[in-house]
């Protein structure tokens, strides 16, 4: 299962949401500006990087940003 750790405000975490969708991935979306434990274990995954969106499969970060771009948190 996938993770991704984005805000409802950043178009680059809305544009990650939509491919994965598109391309049928099962996901879990945390919105790290209301959830302060999501925000909490984003940090730790990236090592204190307040950059959204981030996907993380099996515990491992595996992307960070869409297309080269982000939004910071």
């Amino acid at each position: 299962m996938l993770e991704l750790y984005g805000t409802r405000n950043c178009p680059y975490t809305a544009e990650l949401r939509a491919d994965l969708e598109w391309r049928g991935e099962s996901f879990i979306e945390y919105d790290v500006e209301l959830d302060d434990e999501a925000l909490r274990r984003m940090l730790e995954l990236t090592e204190g990087r307040r950059m959204v969106p981030v996907l993380v499969k099996e515990g491992r970060v595996v992307q960070t940003g869409w297309q080269g771009r982000g939004c910071y948190v």
